[in-house]
């Protein structure tokens, strides 16, 4: 999917799969990139049996020895004198280092930045009963939360997938630093001045228990939490945005202090990686701005939402440092509830499902062999006898359906809905779909059923023509679009209601573009070219 991979994938293959001994065609660019991908792929092979991961430096160091000599091969083999071959080494050492940062852990050094992006805010299950109470997400922010925004606020590139789940991430004024503490800083100081109609707007939204939600070296932001029925702690995404309030004080708590704990990894001694964000949020009412910069709270802070609030918010940084390897700083992340095998129930239907299956075995067995006995009977016979029993059936089987084609581009979508999910599936298994890669699911989904409209036009064409269709162009038409017009129909409704509510989850009008894009000029001429094929086949 990447347009990096692809580049060089594509060339690798012009210059390796081609069967000429000389290559004069073959530009200096298009001969750099291959012996790139080359070696990438060879340096891929040598980390995966030896099971580890090299330091950075020397990472650089391998990937440039096996260009060297994957371009001395490829020179020797395919006669491609006309290219500066130390300048073609070059290059492709470049393009083999750039694929290697794609994929790479970033190791900090001491005082290094560490960005902090903040995603948009969405509902989460209830501390008490474990409901959601809205499905709507916010924007960060969005102008009734009165977040501190940074001066330059830039916006982070997005999959497909990304944006259609209402990811909208941008960078945020918090400053981290690797390594270094904070006891108490002020995020912003000019306080936020928070209208009562936009503290109505907040205390509802803390009502629907509603969290926030960072990206920090692209591992989200948690809060622990613990298992009651395995008394296991994992790392539930998200932190509150307020404390729904006691008994004694039912007005909702704003969390505007947040304790941030960053768990990194030491890799040797100047190198450090993040594999684990925790944020512990409190409520703290500050009365000037001196208090806020020595976090010094006079008592928990409510929303009134008949006044303007002054609010500041602050945050503390603690580092600390974990055995938890990086490739495996998801797993804390990926939790599953109950993992427990249930044997008894799983063993119980099992047996159901046999007894009733050879129930039913045991009614049409005993039914075929009274009529099978008949049918010998009347075969001794000369009179003519009406047909009767299973006989019966023969009628029905080869009658067409009352609506061929609906039943054809039925049979069409669902084929090609089956394809989609199917090979989903099998790169999900295969570990492609990294839950570090943000819409990585969703996108993949989508590209899959835009190509397999080839699938959906083709099995259409095979049901229609089978039962003696005629209307093979209104066979087409309805292939391509009925069903794809009905799901795209529901989405824009549903976009409109989250347009109206105002909600980071509407889909801005380029990515509806971008979807309109992939259908006509992807799903639908593969969908006529699969039911060309299969009008064709007799």
């Amino acid at each position: 999917m990447d347009n990096l991979f692809g580049t060089h994938e594509k060339h690798h293959k012009e210059v390796y799969s081609g069967s000429h001994e000389h290559k004069g065609h073959l530009s200096h660019e298009v001969v750099a990139g291959a012996v790139g991908f080359e070696a990438f792929k060879a340096y891929e092979k040598k980390r995966e049996q030896e099971g580890h991961h090299d330091k950075h430096a020397l990472a650089k160091e391998v990937l440039a020895g096996l260009v060297s000599a994957e371009a001395e091969k490829l020179f020797e083999t395919k006669g491609l004198k006309h290219i500066d071959a130390e300048k073609a080494k070059w290059d492709a050492k470049k393009a083999a280092e750039k694929m290697y940062e794609r994929v790479a852990p970033h190791d900090y050094e001491e005082n290094e930045k560490v960005d902090v992006h903040v995603n948009s805010l969405t509902p989460m299950m209830g501390p008490k009963m474990q409901l959601l109470k809205s499905i709507i997400p916010y924007d960060y922010y969005y102008k009734p939360f009165h977040f501190c925004e940074p001066e330059d606020k830039k916006d982070q590139p997005e999959s497909l997938g990304s944006i259609l789940f209402g990811d909208r991430i941008f960078n945020s004024p918090y400053e981290l630093f690797m390594l270094k503490n904070e006891s108490c800083h002020v995020l912003c100081e000019n306080p936020s001045k928070i209208p009562g109609e936009d503290a109505s707007f907040i205390n509802a939204r803390i009502r629907e228990n509603y969290a926030i939600n960072w990206l920090i070296d692209g591992l989200p932001a948690a809060s622990k939490r613990t298992d009651s029925k395995t008394n296991s702690v994992f790392y539930s995404i998200g932190f509150e945005l307020g404390n729904q309030g006691t008994m004694s004080n039912l007005s909702p708590l704003l969390h505007n202090h947040y304790a941030i704990e960053i768990q990194y990894h030491k890799q040797d001694q100047n190198k450090y990686r993040v594999v684990g964000v925790l944020v512990r949020p409190s409520s703290h009412k500050y009365e000037s701005l001196d208090d806020a910069k020595n976090c010094r709270m006079t008592e928990t802070l409510t929303l009134d939402e008949k006044t303007d609030n002054t609010v500041w918010y602050t945050y503390k940084v603690d580092w600390t440092i974990s055995p938890t390897a990086w490739a495996t700083r998801w797993d804390n992340y990926l939790h599953t509830f109950d993992p427990r095998i249930h044997w008894f129930s799983l063993v119980n239907s099992i047996v159901i499902v046999l007894f009733l299956t050879g129930m039913v075995a045991m009614i049409l067995l005993r039914a075929l062999h009274k009529d099978i006995s008949r049918y010998n009977q009347i075969e001794a016979q000369e009179d003519v006898q009406e047909d009767f029993g299973w006989k019966l059936v023969h009628g029905d089987v080869f009658r067409p359906p009352n609506n061929i084609m609906l039943l054809s581009v039925l049979l069409g979508s669902g084929a090609q809905l089956f394809f989609m999910t199917a090979v989903t599936l099998v790169f999900a298994v295969l570990g492609f779909l990294s839950p570090s890669n943000r819409g990585s699911l969703a996108t993949v989904m989508i590209i899959f059923y835009m190509l397999f409209g080839s699938i959906a036009g083709y099995t259409s064409a095979r049901v229609y023509k089978t039962f003696g269709g005629e209307s093979w162009k209104k066979n087409v038409f309805l292939t391509a679009f009925m069903f794809p017009a009905i799901i795209f129909s529901i989405f824009l409704i549903l976009n409109f209601f989250l347009v109206t509510a105002k909600s980071s989850g509407a889909v801005p009008a380029t990515t509806l573009l971008a979807i309109i894009g992939l259908w006509f000029l992807i799903s639908v001429p593969l969908c006529c070219i699969g039911s060309v094929f299969g009008f064709k086949k007799p």
